[in-house]
This record gives C-alpha cells, sequence and structure tokens, in this order.
C-alpha cells in the first residue's frame, strides 16, 4: 500500500508546485485524508497550543473522567462496548460567534491561545478550500462561497483527550465515523498514536509528526464534488499507556447554507449529479443520530426530503 500522503506546503511556492497540487490531488481521491507539514503556523506557537491543553486536561478534566468511568464500571469490562467511547472532550465555537469567554475552567492564556489559533486554523482552511478549487477546476472561491450561507460558515474546535485505556481491545478511543462537515484540521498528539482510517478494507494507521497538521475531507465537500472527492471512515484506538491528545478543528457550511453538487463537476460526469440538494442543518440533524453508520444512507434520506428544508440552530460535530 502507498504511503500516507505528506504535503510539504512551502513546495507550493516554488519549482515543485505542480508536482505538490498532484499530491494534493491524489490524497483527496484515493485517501480522504493528508498531513501538512511547513504550513505556516510557528512550531514555538504549536507547542504553546500543546502545553496549554494537557496542563488544562491535568488540572480541570482527568479527575472527573477517572470518576465517570469508574461509576460506570468500565474499567472491568469483559465484553465490546458498542455505544460509548473512552475520550474526555468539550468543544470551542469560533463561527460565526465565538463562546471561548463562556466555556468554564479555562484559564486566560489558553482562552487567548486558542482564539488566536483558531484564526490561524481559519485562514489555513480557506487557504486549502482555494487549492482545492485549482484542483478541481472551479473557481477560486467556490467552496468558500458554497459553505458561506447567510452568515457564514460553521467553525470550532473538539478539543479531545484519550486517556490510558485498560481494555483497549474492548473499548473504542472513538468510534468508526465520516465527518459530516467541510475541511477538517487535526493537531494531534506526535507522541501517542491511536488515528486510523479505512482504505480498502484496510485500516491504516494515520502516523503522528510533530507540528503536522492531518487535513481530511468531509461529507459536504464529498456531495459538492459529486463524489470525486470523498469522506473516509476513521477512528481512535484507545491506548494502554500515554494520554493522547487531539485538537480537531471543523470548518463547516454554514447552518443554512443549500448544498449540492457542483454543476461545473456534474457535466463532466456520465452518471450527472449523484448526490442531493439539501441544507446544512438538515443534515447534521439526521447525522447526529446516525454518526456512527454508514454516510450513504444519509445521502439517500436525504434525497427524500430534498425539497422540505427545515432552519433552525445547530451544533457543530
Amino acid at each position: 500500500m502507498a504511503s500516507f500522503p505528506v504535503i510539504n506546503m512551502e513546495k507550493l511556492n516554488g519549482e515543485e508546485r505542480a508536482a505538490t497540487m498532484e499530491k494534493i490531488k491524489d490524497a483527496c481521491e484515493n485517501w480522504g485524508f493528508f498531513e501538512l507539514v511547513n504550513h505556516g503556523i510557528s512550531p514555538e506557537f504549536m507547542d504553546t497550543v500543546e502545553r496549554l491543553t494537557k496542563e488544562h486536561y491535568r488540572k480541570c478534566m482527568e479527575q472527573r473522567f477517572k470518576e465517570i468511568m469508574a461509576s460506570r464500571g468500565l474499567e472491568a469490562v469483559q465484553s465490546e462496548i458498542n455505544d460509548l467511547d473512552w475520550e474526555s472532550t468539550f468543544f470551542l465555537r469560533h463561527l460565526p460567534d465565538s463562546n471561548i469567554a463562556e466555556v468554564p475552567d479555562l484559564e486566560d492564556e489558553y482562552r487567548k491561545t486558542m482564539k488566536e489559533f483558531a484564526a490561524k486554523l481559519e485562514k489555513l482552511a480557506e487557504h486549502l478550500l482555494d487549492l482545492l478549487c485549482e484542483n478541481l477546476g472551479l473557481e477560486k472561491g467556490y467552496l468558500k462561497k458554497a459553505f458561506y450561507g447567510s452568515k457564514g460558515p460553521n467553525f470550532g474546535t473538539k478539543v479531545s483527550n484519550y486517556p490510558p485505556c485498560p481494555q483497549p481491545d474492548l473499548i473504542k478511543g472513538l468510534r468508526a465515523h465520516t465527518d459530516a462537515g467541510g475541511i477538517i484540521l487535526l493537531f494531534q498528539d506526535d507522541k501517542v498514536s491511536g488515528l486510523q482510517l479505512l482504505k480498502d478494507g484496510e485500516w491504516v494507521d494515520v502516523p503522528p509528526m510533530r507540528h503536522s497538521i492531518v487535513i481530511n475531507i468531509g461529507d459536504q465537500l464529498e456531495v459538492i464534488t459529486n463524489g470525486k472527492y470523498k469522506s473516509v471512515m476513521h477512528r481512535v484506538i484507545a491506548q494502554t499507556d500515554g494520554n493522547r491528545m487531539s485538537l480537531a478543528s471543523f470548518y463547516n457550511p454554514g447552518s443554512d447554507a443549500v448544498i449540492y453538487p457542483a454543476s461545473k463537476l456534474v457535466e463532466r460526469e456520465e452518471n450527472k449529479e449523484l448526490y442531493p440538494k439539501f441544507v446544512f442543518e438538515d443534515y447534521m440533524k439526521l447525522y447526529a443520530g446516525l454518526k456512527f453508520q454508514d454516510k450513504e444512507p444519509r445521502f439517500e434520506a436525504m434525497k427524500a426530503t430534498e425539497n422540505t428544508p427545515n432552519l433552525g440552530p445547530i451544533a457543530i460535530v
């Protein structure tokens, strides 16, 4: 099997631009994942984010997690658990409006750092979307506009820790799923592994690399590209040793954004339009109950409700 795709973004600025764009294209079409190095966010700043995230977990979340798992008797389970994830997590919303000031227990330095980190990731996400547009033959800004809705995109970060697990063969860190949204930017622990994706029927490790950002394609990009790029199943395997840090930032369509295959891509296909047209918020309502199931029935269900949009507030998952 080919090695996991790693993209050096510095090479986009020189003679190797065409080859690097081809690597991104291949990763989107055949992996649904790739890893970015030299992405413009300084190693020193990422070290600060990691330090503050791990300190916050130790001070505010570790003991609570142990108590919850002990109360459920999960230290001594004998059979596989299929309705629970071995993770400690909280969520920061950045766009269209931020909740960072309201999240309890965060120290001021951590709030400020995460706000700055979100701004850097937002800029990187929009740059990546334009690189995808270039590869797809869409005009620059098409994907950002498709995500925009009336109030701009939804953007938020799921801050997760995967503590040591006594029974990793019986409890997943995070069960297999595809991501519902647009493009996902992940800053993961470089010392404790666990993230895997499903490729050609086999689970493949996403290699931990210091100061890298892992990118993966969500369901909405699959729809907009008419299946040219596909979201893929991935999971987190719990480990017996080490606490794995994960900061997954989701750059998603706005709640009322109408998602459908780009007409330019549909025109090139013999099969024409393969995906339904729907409001992102409606898809998220469906996804909430079906996250850990195959995505294809979700797309089929949206075809049945194509003409009955139902707007309202959502959470990013």
